[in-house]
């Protein structure tokens, strides 16, 4: 994930989620009210419909936030700039955790359209096209908003949320390191059909668009990559961890917070061999979450002694 936050200014901090909204929001704001003016009889409108703009993307990215931490993830940053929102988040490392995170964001904008539906038929009902027309051509704008952006996520295409709802579902059946190799292997075949689009309406917007998502895409392959290759590595028998069930890897994985020197956790029971520290828990490499060593022994289950 590319870093948005550099050069973004803090707006707010809500239910523990920090927002920042980077600088150049504002310009581009700028450019798309003045190249959207002659729609309303006076700009205020147009700044009101880029606010309305701004705050459905929020409320996805909250989305994707509070769904995070409901399945006990960490999300604590959203970033706000001119290609969308970034909620920074950091399920659990199983499928069903991060298949809610990341489907959250959309259901949110899923949610919005009937109501906005709803407000658009009362609008007409009432002759607001005739007595108010511009309040509602700006009900019928935020409508086609949040179905604009609820449609472009939820296309399978890496790493937008319907590319990253794809890789959850697969893993499922292929694992974590393989749903992501296919999930961005696809991805990247759905970007170069992006960038023909942005080069065929000759949109640099679309084009600005497809070079972060080529970028994000990219990484994640990368990722799938070591994944797999850690995938691979020999693994400890007779211990798993108690949340994702994975083996442990066999070596000295684990680093010492006092001396920093790299040890097997699992060879020395939980104690440096290096310092002679002891640590009440054990981090699992693959989902990150600390359990007491003993809890890992798969023996111990067998025994009836959890």
């Amino acid at each position: 994930m590319l870093n948005t936050r550099q050069g973004s200014i803090h707006l707010f901090r809500i239910v523990g989620v920090d927002v920042f909204l980077h600088w150049s929001w504002f310009l581009v704001a700028a450019i798309e009210i003045q190249t959207r003016q002659g729609r309303y009889t006076s700009i205020v409108w147009n700044v009101l419909e880029y606010l309305a703009l701004f705050t459905i993307v929020l409320l996805h990215e909250f989305g994707h936030a509070l769904a995070c931490r409901q399945v006990g993830g960490e999300a604590n940053l959203i970033t706000l700039w001119p290609l969308g929102g970034v909620a920074y988040v950091d399920p659990p490392q199983r499928p069903g955790a991060t298949l809610w995170s990341i489907a959250a964001g959309p259901l949110v904008n899923v949610v919005l359209l009937p109501v906005f539906i709803a407000f658009v038929i009362v609008s007409r009902s009432m002759g607001w096209a005739h007595a108010m027309p511009d309040l509602y051509q700006l009900v019928r704008a935020i409508m086609w908003i949040d179905v604009s952006l609820l449609v472009f996520n939820i296309l399978p295409i890496y790493p937008l949320d319907g590319g990253q709802i794809l890789r959850s579902l697969l893993w499922f059946a292929l694992g974590r390191a393989r749903s992501l190799m296919v999930a961005t292997t696809l991805g990247l075949v759905g970007i170069v059909g992006f960038i023909a689009l942005a080069i065929w309406v000759r949109s640099l917007w679309f084009g600005a668009m497809a070079a972060f998502m080529l970028m994000n895409c990219w990484g994640g392959l990368k990722h799938a990559r070591e994944l797999l290759r850690v995938a691979k590595l020999p693994r400890r028998q007779g211990y798993a961890c108690p949340s994702c069930k994975a083996a442990p890897l066999l070596g000295a994985y684990w680093r010492c917070g006092h001396c920093e020197q790299p040890f097997d956790t699992f060879e020395t029971h939980a104690v440096c061999p290096h310092c002679g520290a002891q640590y009440p828990t054990t981090r699992c490499t693959e989902c990150k979450v600390d359990h007491p060593i003993s809890a890992w022994d798969v023996n111990v289950y067998a025994g009836g002694f959890r």
